[in-house]
């Protein structure tokens, strides 16, 4: 608990020092789990740039997951425009609220891949995935995955709506062969950029 208070109070004070220059949010709800996030800036659609974000996830079991991330993404060189790739990194830090006393995080790799449809009104396909591996893991989680599939419409050129599915999983360090599940749902978002 004391862990969560801590990076739930580092992420209120990085929203607080870059509120004014806030670009945008992001929210996300399934059936059980529900994300918000907080976007310092976001990159355009279909054209790539840099996504600076600040989330938050919960779910009806009272699990929580905090998040920061930083990932730059472009197009494809040549003819390959409707190909977008990205890299970056995301730090977690998780804490189940359950009958499970577990929490952690870590420091993880990962990058997006998004083909965009050339259409009237602009359609995506998305493909996130971040890793953290044992190594730059903290507390109680080890091998903490996250990843992310999903169907984007633009619907203006500071508006996109998506239905997808998310997961994120990690082990307990202690118990290597217990996994547990902060989400495994389909979800729909919308994300607004200003």
């Amino acid at each position: 608990m004391h862990l969560m208070r801590k990076s739930f109070s580092a992420l209120v004070l990085l929203l607080m020092v870059s509120q004014a220059s806030a670009s945008g949010f992001e929210f996300r709800v399934a059936q059980e789990t529900a994300e918000v996030s907080y976007l310092y800036k976001s990159s355009a659609f279909g054209k790539g740039g840099s996504d600076v974000a600040w989330s938050y996830l919960f779910n009806e079991k009272k699990d929580k997951m905090a998040s920061a991330s930083f990932l730059i993404s472009g197009n494809g060189a040549g003819s390959k425009r409707a190909l977008q790739f990205g890299v970056g990194v995301k730090a977690f830090a998780t804490e189940l609220g359950g009958t499970a006393d577990v929490q952690g995080g870590g420091i993880g790799i990962g990058g997006l891949f998004r083909y965009v449809f050339s259409s009237a009104t602009p359609v995506a396909i998305l493909v996130e995935a971040y890793s953290v591996p044992t190594i730059t893991s903290f507390g109680d989680t080890d091998n903490l995955s996250e990843a992310r599939f999903a169907l984007e419409l633009e619907v203006a050129p500071s508006a996109r709506a998506y239905i997808g599915y998310k997961t994120v999983s990690f082990k307990n360090e202690a118990n290597t062969k217990v996994e547990y599940e902060l989400d495994d749902s389909t979800h729909f978002g919308v994300r607004l950029s200003f």
